[in-house]
């Protein structure tokens, strides 16, 4: 038995869960997702005690594999329309910036013009069920970064976004600047070291 799969998702207050054949919805104060879980995964909805549980039909391989993910992605529809997820940025860099208009996200980057085939800023449209919110709009000196938030109820579009966003520049490892996720470890290296000859 799956440990992960075993366990019962608690539906918090707030949050309606309704299981049609295959196809399960999560309604809450975030929003609503709906998804069609694996054949080989059963999923029922106890509305007396407010859980959601999930067994398999068989003890095949693709069965037991299914049986964890399975739960755990209604895990986390439960968790994305109740509570929501978010996924925090920080760009290190003197004169690096980013602000937001709209449904859009321009990032200064330290590029400038078109060298090496690069433009002088980012563009990125805010995905659909997204929201971002600039912290702090430049970066001063090393320890004051500037900061964005992507936050919104499926958790594999925040990711996904944070990941792209991350990409445009990622933290180079002499002087630490780029994008790189809260909590993140940068593994620093030393720059090339002078040597006088006597």
């Amino acid at each position: 038995m799956s440990r992960i799969g075993k366990q019962p998702v608690a539906v918090p207050s707030g949050v309606s869960v309704k299981v049609i054949d295959r196809e399960i919805t999560v309604s809450g104060s975030k929003g609503s997702s709906t998804w069609v879980h694996p054949a080989t995964a059963e999923v029922a909805y106890d509305d007396a005690s407010k859980f959601v549980r999930v067994t398999r039909k068989d003890d095949s391989k693709r069965s037991r594999a299914n049986h964890g993910l399975t739960r755990a992605l209604i895990n986390n529809m439960v968790k994305g329309v109740s509570e929501g997820f978010s996924k925090r940025l920080l760009v290190y860099g003197t004169g690096y910036n980013c602000k937001l208009q709209g449904r859009t996200l321009y990032l200064n980057l330290g590029y400038s013009g078109r060298s090496q085939g690069r433009i002088s800023q980012f563009e990125l449209s805010v995905p659909d069920g997204l929201e971002v919110v600039v912290e702090r709009d430049a970066a001063r000196g090393d320890n004051e970064p500037a900061s964005l938030v992507i936050r919104g109820f499926e958790k594999q579009k925040v990711g996904q976004f944070a990941a792209e966003v991350r990409a445009l520049r990622k933290t180079e490892p002499y002087k630490g600047k780029g994008i790189r996720y809260e909590g993140e470890h940068v593994r620093r290296k030393q720059g090339k070291a002078l040597t006088s000859t006597g």
